[in-house]
């Protein structure tokens, strides 16, 4: 949305074609920070030299710049470009006005930037001698093109040097304080402000929708029978809330570690970092307290069982989100872990153990999931034309027969150990009447033979726990399942 400033005193200053446009980069036309792009592709393809950022900038900004832009191939084409801006220099060029890139970037991608777009006649970037930002730029352009000589659009308080020195200012996507700040300049004469919904965004960064995953804390205390105990539901609830922000924060961390895949996705493009509707330093910094605040909080209220099964929880989804993602078959085994591993965490939280029987049940179950979710994306890749690797991962359309055969195996493979979970002595203890337990099995069996159809159908756009609170028969065959446990007991 444009809101002129009528008490800017240069509004009606004519506009010159010999004027130059000068554009900022980072926040301004770039929805994101190309030198936090830049770290955190570093970081993901380098995470055991994840110092080395910090040793580069002892040595100075520039430096720093200078050595990420030559160690990460950022993909210029799949950035976030802000279209308003995109709009606005177009305009400015149908206007016959030169059109001046300048940033405070490193010059290289800022080159592959204007090679891109194709709209710069001049690029100014930061170079090993000079990091082009707040004074410097001001500096360097009023050297150029005079004092008052340009027009600046920028976003951010380093830009308030350069805007007091342009003929006219425009403030594009203000960071906190900018834009009365600006205004006290007395030449801004347009800002464009995001009305993008923060709260909304941040609610798809931290991904609530997935915690439903967590309800598996509750099957320990389900399977021994405890449910209606009052203080057990509590650990429970407390478990429940510490493991979804624990959850949460590592939703954060990958979705920054996978910035460049996400937007080269149909779907994922549209992630609150990839799109840039949240900037990379903001989730640097939630991610961390999002940790400290589940790990404070369970250290205080829950087992020092469940602290250990949280941060072994962690560390898996740490190592999976730098490593284990990219290896074949090793990532869906990650992924059927870190869904056993709520379950053990229910059980360390109620400090019940944990059967054999279970464990192996949920492992099975959990593999054939984590594989529905790896065919839906090849799925989607094939129809999308891909042929090759796809999103990083080591898997190509080719295997969808093989991970389809594979998944309905462990479907099946689960349904077999609760067919022999009825026959165990621990069964009888439990149940007044096990046998009942034996009309779950075609259940669970006419569930995994539909939810892997309609997977093959391409039906499955979400993760499929997710799909299955959603999908009403789904829902129908869980209740029916749990209501024959329940005559069982």
């Amino acid at each position: 949305m444009n809101v002129s400033l009528p008490d800017a005193p240069s509004v009606n200053a004519p506009c010159l074609s010999t004027t130059p446009f000068v554009i900022d980069l980072d926040g301004t036309l770039l929805k994101t920070d190309l030198l936090f792009e830049c770290a955190m592709a570093f970081m993901r393809q380098a995470p055991l030299q994840c110092c080395k950022p910090l040793i580069w900038l002892g040595r100075g900004r520039s430096y720093l710049k200078e050595q990420l832009a030559h160690a990460t191939a950022i993909d210029v084409t799949t950035l976030p470009y802000d279209p308003d801006v995109l709009w606005m220099i177009e305009a400015q060029r149908n206007s016959g006005r030169k059109i001046v890139l300048a940033t405070a970037s490193h010059h290289s991608l800022a080159l592959r930037i204007a090679e891109h777009l194709k709209v710069f006649d001049e690029v100014l970037a930061t170079t090993l001698e000079c990091n082009l930002s707040g004074m410097n730029k001001r500096d360097l352009l009023v050297e150029l093109y005079g004092d008052g000589g340009f027009d600046y659009v920028g976003n951010s308080l380093d830009d308030l040097p350069v805007w007091r020195s342009a003929r006219q200012g425009y403030v594009v996507n203000p960071l906190p304080g900018v834009e009365l700040a600006a205004r006290h300049l007395g030449n801004v004469v347009q800002v464009d402000r995001a009305y993008a919904s923060n709260f909304r965004s941040w609610y798809k960064a931290f991904r609530i929708h997935q915690w439903v995953k967590n309800t598996l804390i509750f099957i320990p205390l389900l399977a021994a029978h405890q449910l209606v105990n009052p203080m057990s539901l509590w650990y429970g609830v407390l478990a429940f809330l510490f493991f979804g922000l624990c959850a949460s924060g590592v939703y954060v961390l990958n979705d920054l570690l996978d910035l460049a895949d996400d937007r080269k996705h149909p779907t994922k493009h549209a992630r609150p970092f990839a799109s840039g509707n949240l900037s990379i330093k903001s989730g640097l910094m939630v991610f961390p307290l999002l940790l400290l605040v589940a790990f404070t909080g369970a250290w205080i209220w829950l087992p020092r069982q469940f602290v250990v099964v949280l941060a072994c929880y962690y560390l898996l989804t740490l190592v999976y989100s730098l490593v284990l993602k990219r290896l074949m078959a090793l990532d869906v085994i990650a992924l059927a872990l870190l869904y056993t591993l709520r379950i053990i965490a229910g059980g360390a939280a109620f400090e019940l153990e944990l059967t054999v029987w279970m464990l192996a049940f949920s492992m099975f179950m959990f593999l054939s999931l984590a594989l529905i979710k790896r065919y839906a994306e090849l799925l989607l890749a094939l129809n999308s034309g891909i042929t090759g690797r796809t999103g990083g991962r080591d898997y190509f359309p080719a295997d969808l027969a093989m991970l389809s055969s594979l998944g309905a195996a462990s479907g099946y493979l689960a349904v077999m150990v609760l067919a022999l979970y009825i026959h165990d002595g621990a069964t009888t203890a439990l149940y007044a009447h096990p046998r009942w337990i034996w009309l779950a099995c075609p259940v669970l069996l006419l569930w995994i033979t539909r939810i892997w159809l309609l997977t093959h159908r391409g039906r499955m756009n979400d993760d499929p726990v997710v799909f299955a609170v959603r999908d009403r028969l789904s829902l129908a065959m869980g209740a029916v399942f749990c209501l024959i446990f329940w005559v069982a007991a």
